[in-house]
Order: C-alpha cells, then structure tokens, then sequence
C-alpha cells in the first residue's frame, strides 16, 4: 500500500467523522433545520380567532395537538411571493392529523388574494387579521414572518425573512416537532 492511498484513506475517514459529529441533530435541535429562532421556555401562543378566504372562523384553540407553522405576509411582498410554492409543497408533505400550515394576511381585497394564489399555483390556508391584532401580538414586524407552535400550544420559534420551507431539514425538524410536542 503506498503511502498516498494510506493518507487518502484517512482523509475519507476523517471526512465521514466530520460530517457526522457536525451534522445537525435534528433530535436534539429541530432550529438548526430550520434556520429559526428559538423563543424563551414558557412563550405561550396568543389565542387567536380569524375568518379565512373560505369565510370559515379558525380558532386556535380548535387547533390544539397539533404543530402549527403560522406565516404572516402579504401579496405585495417579494419575499412572501419566493416561499409561497415551498410552503405550499412542505403542507403536502406533512401528516395533516398531526400538522397544520396557516397563512396570515392583513390585505383585505379577497378577490386579488384569490387571484394571487391562482398565479402561483398555490392552495393555503389564508386568514385575514383586518385589524392587525394578531400580529401585533405576535411581533410581527418584518413580512415574511412565520412561527411554530408546539402541541401544547407553546411559542417555541419564529423566522423572519423567506425559507426553503420544503427542504428535508425543514421538514425534519417539524416531524421532530410532531413527535416529542417540543
């Protein structure tokens, strides 16, 4: 064996390891796939109950036991137009009994609304926030911005700014979310 084939051999080696002790945990750290923040223990959901495209209420507390990701934007939003397909592809992929995607607006024309998601090819879930209370409450100061609830109706990360959101590590950390509930 010469010695370039001993010293390649290591490197693969070393290489493996490295991947692997510096890969992200998703088991332990459901944020580094997610590329969010992560809000302060204790940060409870502000209870919301919102009218959505369809003219039904949704309530956040009909919505308990499941993980939520809640995304503010808005039509006239570059960024929130980018992510719009990858959210719509990460509800696709996602166990609907354990996972629910909501999209929150404050734009009140319905019917550019309606045609907005028709050009981008997109079914969500759309809540409007006439008075913008819910978004106050959730800090929302920049669009777009999206949280994740846990089960138990804990606050547990925000993003602000667009995301891959249907990547694998995306949705990685969510399945982690969907079965430890934090």
């Amino acid at each position: 064996m010469n010695d370039w084939s001993t010293r390649g051999g290591f490197a693969l080696v070393l290489a493996l390891f490295v991947a692997v002790v510096a890969a992200p945990s998703f088991a332990g750290d459901p944020f580094a796939g997610l590329k969010m923040s992560r809000l302060p223990a204790g940060s409870q959901a502000m209870p919301f109950e919102l009218k959505g495209l369809d003219g039904k209420i949704v309530k956040l507390s009909d919505l308990g036991g499941k993980v939520l990701l809640v995304n503010f934007w808005a039509t006239w939003c570059g960024p929130c137009k980018e992510e719009m397909p990858a959210l719509a592809r990460l509800q696709q992929r996602l166990d609907p009994s354990r996972f629910v995607l909501l999209t929150v607006t404050t734009d009140l024309q319905r019917e550019g609304i309606t045609h907005f998601l028709a050009q981008q090819g997109v079914d969500l879930p759309v809540l409007f926030d006439e008075d913008q209370e819910v978004s106050r409450s959730y800090m929302v100061r920049a669009l777009p911005t999206t949280v994740v609830i846990a089960r138990d109706g804990a606050l547990v990360g925000r993003a602000v700014g667009p995301r891959e959101w249907d990547s694998s590590e995306v949705v990685a950390g969510l399945k982690v979310f969907m079965e430890r509930g934090r």
